[in-house]
């Protein structure tokens, strides 16, 4: 193992940091190139590329953490290689290949293995697949040049309170997607979209905003950059929606808390429904679980509180089940995790 790199690995932000190198990968005259290594932070096109103008861009977040046997452990990356895939053909993108995506998120993890924090500070190596339309041009049309690039960073806690309850402003009065846009991929465009509710939540104390569906304003759909879900009589429950993002940790908290004996239930969560919820929680890449111990409807001042300053019992399962698995400290039953060479 090459020397760690000089970082105060117990305080990292949940933001980028330099590292050695960077993968990326041409796609010119209907073909994928090879793979390259670069050292540059650096992205050079011309000013009438299609990302620019018209938003053709896709990317995914994905971790590798260090193990206490200091092996180095990368989480379902065949899933993010998959939902990269489907955004790609959202937006008309040439898929990027399962082979690809592996050598390329696995070169880069390889080339900057001093910056994969030590195991139990709290840490982990970000990693950052993203896809962009290079070719210019003036009229809408898909690009016919795209460029695939992985990048890394350490990361510290999503939330600078870590595994704490936060609350949450839920917002009438803005949407995140529309029921048949590009909710369910992922796409900048998405994010964008949310920046002014997440400001105005954020303005007001809050950590992060909770949207309704964008037809009816009945339904939860998302925390922000986020999936939410609800817990109550044993049952772990999220929403099913076509707008927003199926999240990966959400699909393996529904597979962890089904093998822990709760109930999974992925349906329609009526706005009235979180006034039963025992415990509620955001779940993403970025977070894995945060707790939310209030939410406070925009409108009417309303509040709904579920904890005295502490996660929830089987939140706090939740979170260190699937942190263990991810970490090597709890045995993988599912093949979620692949340890690098």
């Amino acid at each position: 193992m090459s020397e760690l790199a000089n970082l105060d690995w117990g305080n990292l932000p949940f933001d980028y940091i330099r590292t050695d190198y960077n993968v990326r990968c041409y796609w010119k005259d209907g073909k994928w190139g090879e793979l390259e290594v670069n050292s540059s932070e650096q992205v050079t096109m011309h000013m009438g590329a299609t990302v620019l103008h018209y938003g053709q861009e896709a990317f995914e977040g994905l971790k590798a953490f260090r193990g206490k046997d200091n092996k180095i452990r990368l989480f379902r990356w065949e899933e993010n290689a998959k939902r990269m895939q489907n955004s790609c053909n959202g937006i008309l993108m040439p898929e990027i290949p399962t082979e690809l995506f592996k050598k390329a998120v696995f070169k880069v993890i390889k080339l900057n293995e001093r910056f994969v924090p030590p195991y139990g500070k709290g840490a982990s190596l970000y990693i950052r697949p993203f896809i962009f339309g290079t070719g210019y041009g003036v009229g809408v049309k898909p690009s016919n040049e795209y460029l695939f690039i992985v990048f890394v960073s350490p990361v510290g806690p999503y939330f600078k309170t870590g595994f704490n309850p936060v609350n949450m402003l839920l917002v009438k009065n803005f949407d995140r997607a529309a029921p048949l846009g590009t909710g369910n991929i992922k796409v900048g465009g998405n994010y964008a979209a949310g920046l002014k509710a997440m400001k105005f939540a954020k303005a007001g104390g809050f950590a992060n905003v909770i949207f309704l569906d964008s037809k009816e304003k009945k339904y939860i759909d998302e925390c922000g950059p986020a999936n939410f879900f609800g817990i109550k009589n044993g049952t772990y429950i999220t929403p099913k929606s076509e707008s927003i993002l199926p999240s990966i940790t959400n699909k393996s908290l529904e597979k962890l808390a089904e093998h822990l004996g709760y109930k999974i239930e992925r349906r329609k969560v009526p706005l009235d429904e979180l006034s039963e919820f025992e415990e509620v929680g955001a779940c993403g890449t970025a977070a894995v679980i945060t707790p939310i111990g209030k939410i406070v409807i925009q409108d009417t001042g309303k509040e709904f509180v579920y904890t005295n300053g502490e996660p929830g019992k089987i939140t706090k399962e939740l979170y260190t089940n699937l942190l263990g698995v991810q970490t090597g400290d709890i045995p993988d039953e599912f093949g979620w995790v692949t340890i690098l060479d």
